[in-house]
Protein backbone atom coordinates (compact mmCIF):
# COMPACT_ATOMS: atom_id res chain seq x y z
CA UNK A 1 0.00 0.00 0.00
CA UNK A 2 0.82 3.37 -0.57
CA UNK A 3 2.15 5.63 1.97
CA UNK A 4 -0.11 8.99 1.87
CA UNK A 5 1.81 12.05 2.38
CA UNK A 6 0.90 14.35 5.44
CA UNK A 7 0.58 18.21 4.86
CA UNK A 8 3.90 19.22 5.66
CA UNK A 9 5.30 16.91 3.17
CA UNK A 10 3.25 18.51 0.45
CA UNK A 11 5.82 20.96 -1.42
CA UNK A 12 4.56 24.20 -1.48
CA UNK A 13 3.36 25.36 -4.61
CA UNK A 14 2.77 22.24 -5.55
CA UNK A 15 0.60 21.45 -8.90
CA UNK A 16 -1.95 19.30 -8.78
CA UNK A 17 -0.97 17.21 -12.11
CA UNK A 18 -3.63 14.04 -11.65
CA UNK A 19 -7.38 14.06 -10.93
CA UNK A 20 -8.20 12.90 -7.46
CA UNK A 21 -4.27 13.37 -6.12
CA UNK A 22 -5.99 15.01 -3.06
CA UNK A 23 -7.16 11.64 -1.20
CA UNK A 24 -2.87 11.79 -1.13
CA UNK A 25 -2.69 14.25 1.32
CA UNK A 26 -4.00 14.06 4.79
CA UNK A 27 -4.53 17.89 5.41
CA UNK A 28 -6.12 17.14 9.02
CA UNK A 29 -3.06 17.80 10.41
CA UNK A 30 -3.41 21.98 9.38
CA UNK A 31 -6.59 21.87 12.50
CA UNK A 32 -6.99 23.68 15.55
CA UNK A 33 -10.35 22.82 15.90
CA UNK A 34 -12.05 19.20 15.22
CA UNK A 35 -16.04 18.90 14.88
CA UNK A 36 -17.80 16.91 17.82
CA UNK A 37 -20.93 15.75 16.53
CA UNK A 38 -24.00 14.81 19.29
CA UNK A 39 -26.17 12.26 17.46
CA UNK A 40 -28.65 12.94 20.37
CA UNK A 41 -29.03 16.65 18.77
CA UNK A 42 -28.78 15.80 15.13
CA UNK A 43 -32.33 16.04 12.97
CA UNK A 44 -30.22 14.83 9.92
CA UNK A 45 -30.93 17.87 7.92
CA UNK A 46 -27.45 17.05 6.41
CA UNK A 47 -26.72 20.69 5.88
CA UNK A 48 -23.10 20.20 7.69
CA UNK A 49 -22.64 17.80 4.61
CA UNK A 50 -23.60 20.06 2.18
CA UNK A 51 -21.98 23.30 3.11
CA UNK A 52 -18.42 21.00 4.68
CA UNK A 53 -16.21 22.30 1.75
CA UNK A 54 -13.40 19.11 2.27
CA UNK A 55 -16.42 16.46 1.81
CA UNK A 56 -15.67 15.54 5.68
CA UNK A 57 -19.14 14.55 6.53
CA UNK A 58 -19.72 11.25 5.73
CA UNK A 59 -23.24 10.31 5.02
CA UNK A 60 -25.05 6.52 5.40
CA UNK A 61 -28.70 5.87 4.90
CA UNK A 62 -29.35 9.55 4.98
CA UNK A 63 -28.08 9.86 8.53
CA UNK A 64 -24.59 11.41 9.42
CA UNK A 65 -22.41 8.98 10.88
CA UNK A 66 -18.95 10.68 11.09
CA UNK A 67 -16.30 13.18 10.48
CA UNK A 68 -13.14 12.04 7.98
CA UNK A 69 -10.86 13.64 10.55
CA UNK A 70 -7.96 12.97 8.22
CA UNK A 71 -9.27 15.86 5.87
CA UNK A 72 -11.31 18.43 7.97
CA UNK A 73 -9.41 21.36 8.45
CA UNK A 74 -11.47 22.79 11.56
CA UNK A 75 -13.32 25.62 9.57
CA UNK A 76 -16.26 25.11 11.68
CA UNK A 77 -18.41 25.81 8.78
CA UNK A 78 -20.84 22.66 9.79
CA UNK A 79 -20.98 23.81 13.49
CA UNK A 80 -22.53 27.16 12.06
CA UNK A 81 -23.96 26.46 9.78
CA UNK A 82 -25.86 23.70 12.14
CA UNK A 83 -29.74 24.11 11.98
CA UNK A 84 -31.25 21.95 15.01
CA UNK A 85 -31.79 23.28 18.19
CA UNK A 86 -29.20 23.24 20.51
CA UNK A 87 -26.09 22.72 17.21
CA UNK A 88 -25.74 19.20 16.89
CA UNK A 89 -21.43 19.83 16.31
CA UNK A 90 -19.40 21.95 18.31
CA UNK A 91 -16.35 22.77 18.11
CA UNK A 92 -13.39 21.78 20.64
CA UNK A 93 -9.46 22.69 20.88
CA UNK A 94 -7.67 19.46 18.96
CA UNK A 95 -5.62 19.62 22.31
CA UNK A 96 -9.26 18.03 24.18
CA UNK A 97 -10.00 15.37 21.85
CA UNK A 98 -11.75 12.73 23.20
Amino acid sequence: MKKLKSAREIPIGTAIEDAGCSREYHTGSWRNFRPIHDKEKCVNCLTCWIYCPDGCVQVKDGKVVEFDLKYCKGCGICAEECPAKGKAITMVPEEKKE
